[in-house]
């Protein structure tokens, strides 16, 4: 099916294609050759939804030669729905999307049946120019779509750019690439999606599961990058979640709402927002399992909840990879009137630049922690109030607040055992109300300067 779209992967020669000749480069996609501390966020292996294929390649916009562009495929026709940076500044392909999305939403159909992405270049601040390469890039996706079914195809491609803000796209590029990448559905050739996504990203970030619907499994897969500029609402951070599972358009949308709120939307890594964030769930029905319908259904709560839980594990990913980062930090926040409340004190903590520090540093000031929260505008009992820090390897728990009182001395080698520790849990407890929200985050340093101060060179 796919042999007029191959790309090899080992030869070094020039060949002639659409709009010029193209570089035939090895494409490695072996787990080592990331950092060894990442590596085991890596998967060896993975459960794919049915009726999907992806693939990744390098097609000449990033200069090192390395892998710049990915096409995820479905087969058929599919249900889509996204999210975007709220940055008024928003690029491109974000106003291209929304016209995507908006037109299968009003028209009732399903449209999008594959999604291009470019990393290299973010085509953001690019005026009349951008949007018009955003659209050649999408055409390039649906001559791909009509290529495989085998006749013109009415379909709709989803595009996304990550990169330099300010520079135009090479869209030739972009197309000729499109035109020739290989596509697959074994681990291998959803790792080079993957693995083409990145751009300050130290390794790639890639999540499948099969889940039980009732008397059905279905399947999903999710790709995510970001590092840096990471920050609600959302991030400089393109994901992209399949599912074989069959839901309407509006509880789709619903479930992506639901989901994002507690994960993309539930990390920070250094407060800026970029201008391309754009976070898509893309269901094409191909496990046969019946379509889920009613918004109070068991089906749906666990499509819901479960789709919740993913895209927290893949937005997690994002967070491991922060820009120099060396914690991954959990805040919990519990006992609030409302789930808003919650995260909104969770984010004050995990935003506070001292508190990151303090983490940086391996510094138990947990006065610091208490601080975000006496600041984050939600009315407390301060006599209510409990805090814990609970280190990642399982072992007991620190407390440092119970019922607004410092336990004091404080076990200052207890707490230097857990900061040691690449996974840290600071536990709130607020003794309002039974709602309860978490936030993702990372300590900040030194090297998070490095990165950012070098980046375009």
């Amino acid at each position: 099916m796919f042999s007029s779209l191959r790309l090899a992967q080992c030869s070094a020669q020039s060949h002639r294609g659409l709009g010029g000749s193209y570089r035939r480069v090895l494409f490695n996609t072996d787990a080592k050759q990331f950092p060894a501390n990442k590596q085991k966020f890596i998967p060896q292996t993975g459960t794919y939804p049915l009726g999907f294929s992806a693939g990744g390649s390098h097609c000449g916009i990033k200069k090192n030669g390395k892998p710049d562009l990915a096409v995820l495929y479905s087969d058929r026709p599919t249900t889509a729905s996204a999210v975007f940076t709220t940055n008024q500044f928003c690029a491109a392909p974000v106003q291209f999307d929304r016209q995507v999305i908006n037109e299968a939403r009003q028209s009732g159909q399903q449209l999008v049946r594959a999604v291009v992405v470019n990393s290299g270049c973010a085509n953001a601040v690019t005026g009349k120019q951008g949007f018009l390469d955003a659209q050649s890039m999408a055409g390039a996706g649906d001559k791909l779509v009509s290529r495989l079914d085998g006749k013109e195809s009415t379909s709709g491609t989803l595009v996304m750019s990550t990169g330099v803000i300010g520079q135009a796209l090479p869209v030739d590029k972009i197309s000729q690439g499109v035109s020739k990448l290989e596509l697959g559905s074994t681990h291998d050739m959803w790792m080079r999606a993957a693995i083409a996504h990145m751009t300050t990203d130290t390794f790639p970030k890639l999540l499948s599961r099969e889940i039980t619907l009732g008397q059905n499994k279905v399947r999903m897969v999710g790709i995510t990058k970001g590092a840096g500029m990471i920050h609600p609402n959302m991030a400089t951070l393109l994901g992209t979640v399949c599912t074989d599972a069959a839901v309407t358009q509006e509880l789709l949308d619903d479930a992506l709402r639901h989901a994002v709120a507690r994960s993309f939307n539930a990390i920070s890594i250094d407060g800026d927002m970029s201008t391309n964030d754009t976070i898509a769930v893309i269901a094409n029905g191909a496990s046969s399992q019946d379509v889920i319908r009613d918004l109070g259904s068991s089906e749906y709560q666990a499509f819901r909840d479960e789709l919740t839980d993913f895209m927290a594990e893949l937005a997690g990913l994002v967070v491991r990879d922060g820009e120099g980062a060396t914690k991954f930090i959990t805040v919990e926040v519990a006992g609030a009137r409302s789930f808003g409340d919650a995260k909104q004190v969770a984010s004050t903590i995990a935003t506070s630049s001292l508190v990151k520090t303090a983490f940086y540093g391996q510094d138990a000031n947990w006065g610091r922690i208490l601080c975000a929260v006496g600041y984050a505008g939600i009315p407390l009992d301060t006599g209510k109030v409990n805090m814990a820090m609970d280190p990642g390897d399982g072992s007991a728990p620190l407390v440092l607040v119970s019922g607004g009182e410092p336990q004091l001395p404080v076990d200052e080698e207890r707490a230097s055992e857990i900061l040691k520790q690449e996974d840290v849990l600071v536990r709130v407890e607020l003794g309002l109300g039974d709602e309860s929200a978490r936030m993702y985050t990372c300590d900040l340093s030194h090297d998070y300067v490095s990165i950012n101060a070098d980046y375009r060179s």
